[in-house]
């Protein structure tokens, strides 16, 4: 879930924001959320990412307990299906994590690139 970038993307930054102790939301939850946006489903979001389905389910759970309000919704299956998205609280997570990290690299950029200059094994 939280794999390094490929070789062609270095420098990289990543991100992971501490909200209380043994709390975070990092690249890989945020990875998690889209994918579940993307495919309605738990499941899906998991199997795309090469995780369980528990897995997916207790990071899942797990972001849900973190916030004030849960971040994904989800709907058992039946006749009519089941499925999972995000609540209004979920984007507006996704969105600020992205956000954040956006920010980070436009500030970080030139450290970066003069770090990546500075690295032995370029």
């Amino acid at each position: 879930m939280d794999a390094p970038p490929p070789p062609d993307s270095f420098p990289a930054l990543k991100l992971r924001l501490y909200l209380g102790p043994g709390q975070w939301l990092g690249p890989g939850k945020a990875e998690l959320l889209s994918a579940i946006a993307q495919t309605g489903s738990i499941a899906a979001a998991g199997r795309s990412m090469g995780m369980s389905y528990k897995r997916a389910w207790s990071l899942v759970e797990g972001l849900n307990a973190m916030f004030r309000a849960p971040l994904v919704e989800s709907a058992r299956g039946g006749p009519q299906g089941g499925g999972a998205g995000l609540t209004p609280t979920g984007a507006e997570v996704l969105a600020r994590y992205r956000n954040l990290v956006a920010a980070a690299e436009v500030a970080g950029a030139a450290d970066s690139e003069t770090l990546a200059d500075l690295f032995a094994g370029k």
